[in-house]
């Protein structure tokens, strides 16, 4: 494992990534309901009810609703059955797919009774080591990542990671995802129309290391949508109605995000350039210069590297926090044109094959094609 964590510090200094993607609109989404098959995931108490069975049913009826809501959106679901996918082959799925958007569904459980309601969940760090979120996080984590072991291909000492051992989640968790703000926002959204739904009690969002969420290469959540050990929230999943507004719940997420994502994205058509004449040979003055300029975004980090880094390979990063404070936009080829960074872009795409073309305006930047 060492010698494992040795090469990905250095691969990821070659390879520090940013929010790429080459579809403009959300085209592809890709809906994972946890578990199935010989994996019957989290199971009640009385073990008469299994996470896989609700997820799937919840799963179903939220492709559904995409389904008739936006019939030029490709949904796809890594089961649609009782059967078993390993986790590479539901990130497999969705990697081959091209997709935009990947949601992981699940049910979440405690050795005790009392702990209830719903979370949702991005790649990440856990919360602070010593707490009892923390414990209670790394635990879920562990548990869902468990599922690892079923793979009857699976082998901790090529895998390069052991559900088991600590290291595989430093190792994680040194890798943010290149999609990380685009998860954050569709799981605050998430979060926010989960409230309105049966499940009342919210654990918030957070940033945990699961392995799905790890080997997919697109915006990524997973939703724990109650506690299966819970009686109350087991009540709710037993109602066909309540399982109903679940998917609607995330649905409607879905329809929310979809909208700004496809905002974010458009291009507008430029306007037919004008004929030169000499009215039009505008100079614009030094004291105007600066106002917006270009450049190009190598990375969307939970933190900002510190000058030096070996990450950042020589260069100096112009950091610009994201409208919600959580995140650093790291840009570097700062210029006062477009065609400018647009030129430096080619070389350092060479270094930051995920890197993009960014407008900033004062604090505010955006994606520019």
């Amino acid at each position: 494992m060492r010698r494992i964590l040795t090469s990905f510090i250095f691969l990821l200094a070659i390879s520090l990534t940013g929010l790429a993607g080459d579809n403009l609109s959300l085209s592809t989404v890709v809906i994972d309901p946890g578990h199935g098959g010989k994996d019957p995931g989290a199971v009640s108490k009385d073990g008469n009810s299994y996470e896989k069975t609700f997820v799937l049913d919840i799963a179903k009826t939220l492709s559904e609703k995409i389904r008739a809501g936006y019939p030029d959106v490709k949904v796809i679901m890594t089961r649609s059955t009782d059967h078993f996918v390993t986790l590479n082959d539901r990130a497999e799925i969705a990697n081959k797919a091209g997709a935009n958007l990947f949601i992981s569904i699940h049910i979440n459980s405690s050795a005790g009774t009392a702990a209830n309601g719903y979370s949702v969940h991005v790649l990440g760090q856990s919360h602070k080591e010593g707490t009892d979120l923390y414990k209670m996080n790394l635990a879920m984590v562990q548990r869902e990542n468990s599922v690892i072991l079923l793979d009857d291909d699976y082998n901790p000492a090529t895998a390069g990671f052991n559900p088991a051992d600590p290291e595989s989640y430093i190792f994680m968790t040194m890798m943010q995802s290149a999609y990380l703000e685009q998860s954050i926002q569709f799981a605050e959204v998430i979060g926010e129309k989960l409230a309105g739904g049966p499940i009342k009690n919210s654990r918030g969002v957070s940033q945990d290391p699961f392995y799905v969420l790890w080997k997919t290469s697109m915006p990524a959540v997973l939703v724990e949508l109650c506690f299966i050990s819970n009686e109350d929230d087991l009540a709710v999943l037993k109602q066909e109605k309540s399982r109903e507004e679940l998917a609607e719940c995330l649905y409607q997420a879905f329809k929310d995000y979809k909208t700004s994502y496809d905002e974010s994205m458009t291009v507008t058509k430029p306007a037919p350039a004008a004929e030169k004449t000499p009215d039009n040979n505008i100079v614009i003055p030094d004291s105007d210069r600066g106002s917006v300029q270009y450049g190009v975004q190598i990375a969307t980090l939970s933190r900002e590297l510190p000058a030096g880094d070996s990450r950042l390979l020589g260069y100096k990063p112009l950091i610009k926090k994201s409208a919600n404070g959580k995140l650093y936009r790291h840009v570097i080829a700062v210029c006062p044109t477009k065609e400018e960074a647009k030129a430096k872009m080619a070389e350092i795409a060479k270094k930051y094959p995920d890197c993009f073309l960014v407008k900033i305006e004062g604090d505010s930047v955006s994606r520019v094609n």
